[in-house]
């Protein structure tokens, strides 16, 4: 039940409409070019926008793409990424395990399907349900996988996402499964933002643009209705309607047999919402829940957890706590929750996930996953440890099926330990299933966990991946990249791109754990949103210090690298710490911050930065909106912005505007747009590869110098 919310909770916050990401209206344009006079630059798909966009592509080009150097890094990251020694991870759905796959035969991919006694194989045997490839010739089309819902129990139908070019904004169809065919005159909603879910075979909740009004002012649906087969979508019934100002709205149903319910979600902002349960009668009735918790349903059970404390009568449930209570008692009124996690100072609950009759916690230690079993009996809860990950390595667990059985997958990896998916079911032994080849020598790299100290005396975790008994001189080439943001923790992970295009070249890794992110729960998030917000950047800049004051590196050999709010961390470092790197790749990122939350989805993340129509809240945001804060007298480091223009979540225009500024200004910069790709910069593998290597290749030639 926690993962149908999250995921369609996920899809309904990272969808956006590509209609507003092609062109940004003209009155909006107009009404701030006095001030700018790079607007233009917004204009997506604009003659002399992708005119300027084809040049610095060139540019860069020549620059970094022509020697055999940088083939060779291609090559062997695409081989990497197409690698069929890959993990190929499953869904179970009905009888099957399905799976989504790219390779160099398949460079939009195919959906397949296999049986578990089938997957447990080291060389399963699939059937294949769509490949993308063909669609795309039979259809004239350029689709993007987004995934598939299937209507359960039998599981012969699906509801399959598309997206044009890897844009966020999808296209949703029915589709056949057993026949391999799309459902002819089946449920279908044009390429939009929104959500199609199923409630029966030929009912279907969906949240949608449905014309004038009906999107919020974040650009999301505020409406969403019950759509019969057979009628057209304009006569859908309306279930609930949101207010201008939210986020964004949208409905689901849980069909666990025997506690088969209805929900309507109301997301107020990115970090506030209120559910509701629908009765038969399409009553709603509001659950009494802290408008910042995140509460989910499991069978008889509601799950909430805390971003504040929650003070029930004389009783206080702490902030980052996971609370339960049986959902029926709970409706009658009944307050009396059981505590089933309690942070501490170096723990915070990374996640939770259920199979049929128990609970799994996976809980961050100084960013190391320990998973811990939870099972109700009664109105207690027996909690005894499963898995402890060993050195610095980094647990994931889920359900093969949390509706029927209490089997689970899981993985474990880290930096240099190849990933291994593990089947098991509860109280029995694991079994390795899969493992990922070694895509680069790591024996002689060693992983160490290292702890600065930001301006205002906080602890600030970072892992270094470093070649052992490496030379402390200052003259290492190191690659530091963070994120800081949206309660997004940063953990150990094996990269065979990573490794194979900067360590296995030498480089030095190394990940920060800043603030803003969930590394420590919802605490470490807060202190460092809104008028906090630099306390992330003064936590980088921190990790930067120590490393130079442990003479890892220097400013000339040490690098930097982030994406989206990641582009808006190293955005700020360029502005703010340039005294500090020698090069900076900044990829999909966010850098006018007062122009952000008028484009594509940005109004929605307000809860994060602020809103910089209000003058008391630009006041703080203006400190860390690198695009304003560029100075002609400065020096700064090299710089490449990376971004795409199918990118309709965090908008081309930041990086064409701030690449186009400093240019004119006479810095070194380089640029490169993909046109495909969406929020993730590429569209396949191939195009991963390019980007990645022109990464690299990048700064390698600025950090050896």
């Amino acid at each position: 039940m926690k993962k149908m919310f999250l995921l369609i909770l996920l899809l309904v916050l990272a969808v956006a409409c590509v209609k507003n990401s092609q062109k940004i209206g003209t009155e909006k344009i107009s009404a701030a070019a006095e001030k700018d006079k790079y607007l233009w630059l917004e204009d997506v798909l604009g003659e002399k926008a992708i005119s300027w966009v084809k040049e610095r592509n060139a540019e860069t080009a020549e620059k970094y793409e022509k020697t055999d150097e940088f083939k060779q890094l291609e090559e062997g990251l695409l081989k990497i990424l197409n690698s069929k020694e890959r993990i190929p991870y499953v869904k179970k759905e009905g009888d099957y395990f399905y799976n989504f796959w790219k390779d160099e035969n398949n460079p939009r991919g195919i959906w397949r399907r296999t049986t578990l006694e089938e997957y447990i194989k080291k060389e399963p045997k699939w059937e294949t349900v769509l490949d993308i490839d063909d669609l795309n010739k039979k259809e004239g089309e350029n689709w993007v996988w987004h995934g598939a819902q299937f209507l359960r129990p039998d599981c012969k139908k699906a509801l399959l996402s598309l997206s044009r070019g890897g844009a966020d904004a999808d296209v949703v169809r029915e589709f056949d499964v057993e026949k391999k065919e799309f459902v002819k005159d089946g449920f279908q909603i044009p390429e939009a933002k929104g959500e199609m879910s199923w409630i029966d075979e030929n009912t279907v909740y969906v949240a949608t643009d449905f014309g004038a009004g009906s999107m919020t002012t974040s650009g999301y649906p505020r409406i969403v209705k019950i759509w019969k087969r057979g009628t057209p979508l304009e006569k859908a019934e309306t279930v609930f309607e949101g207010k201008n100002e939210d986020m964004s709205v949208g409905a689901y149903y849980d069909d666990t047999k025997g506690f088969e319910r209805h929900f309507v979600y109301r997301r107020i902002s990115f970090y506030e919402n209120e559910l509701f349960l629908r009765e038969k009668d399409g009553k709603l009735v509001k659950m009494d829940l802290p408008i910042d918790s995140e509460p989910s349903v499991h069978r008889e059970w509601l799950m909430v957890q805390l971003r504040t404390p929650w003070q029930i009568g004389e009783k206080t449930y702490p902030m980052g706590a996971l609370i339960a209570e049986k959902f029926d008692d709970f409706l009658a009124g009944k307050r009396d929750f059981k505590i089933l996690f309690e942070p501490t100072p170096t723990t915070s609950l990374s996640s939770f996930d259920w199979t049929l009759n128990y609970l799994v916690l996976n809980v961050l230690d100084d960013v190391k996953s320990r998973l811990w079993v939870l099972q109700p009996e009664n109105e207690n809860w027996k909690k005894t440890p499963m898995l402890n990950g060993t050195g610095f390595s980094t647990i994931s667990f889920w359900a093969v099926d949390e509706k029927e059985s209490d089997e689970f997958f899981l993985t474990i990896t880290d930096f240099l330990t190849p990933t291994s998916l593990f089947y098991g079911k509860m109280e029995k032994d694991l079994q390795k299933i899969k493992e990922l080849p070694h895509f680069f020598e790591s024996s002689n790299f060693e992983i160490s966990q290292h702890f600065a100290i930001s301006e205002d005396g906080t602890r600030i975790p970072y892992f270094q991946v470093s070649p052992k008994g490496m030379t402390l001189d200052g003259n290492n080439i190191v690659l530091l990249t963070g994120y800081g943001g949206f309660e997004i923790s940063e953990v150990p992970y094996y990269s065979g791109g990573v490794g194979y295009g900067w360590l296995s070249k030498g480089g030095v890794y190394v990940v920060a754990n800043i603030r803003g992110g969930g590394e420590y729960g919802p605490q470490w998030h807060q202190s460092a949103i809104k008028e906090n917000r630099n306390r992330c950047y003064q936590d980088f800049a921190a990790v930067a210090k120590d490393l130079i004051q442990r003479k890892v590196t220097s400013p000339k050999r040490l690098g930097i690298e982030g994406g989206s709010n990641g582009g808006l961390l190293v955005g700020n470092m360029l502005t703010q710490y340039p005294e500090l790197f020698g090069a900076v790749v900044c990829q999909v990122p966010l850098l006018d911050m007062k122009r952000y939350s008028k484009l594509l989805a940005g109004a929605s993340w307000m809860a994060e930065y602020g809103d910089p129509d209000k003058p008391e809240e630009w006041e703080f945001i203006k400190t860390f909106s690198p695009y304003h804060n560029i100075s002609k007298i400065k020096k700064y480091p090299p710089v490449i912005f990376m971004t795409s223009t199918r990118d309709d979540r965090v908008h081309p225009g930041h990086a064409r505007k701030m690449a186009a500024k400093m240019l004119d200004m006479g810095f070194d910069v380089s640029y490169y747009e993909n046109i495909e790709g969406g929020h993730g910069g590429a569209a396949d593998n191939k195009q991963a590869a390019h980007m990645w290597a022109l990464a690299y290749t990048f700064l390698w030639e600025k950090l050896s110098k």
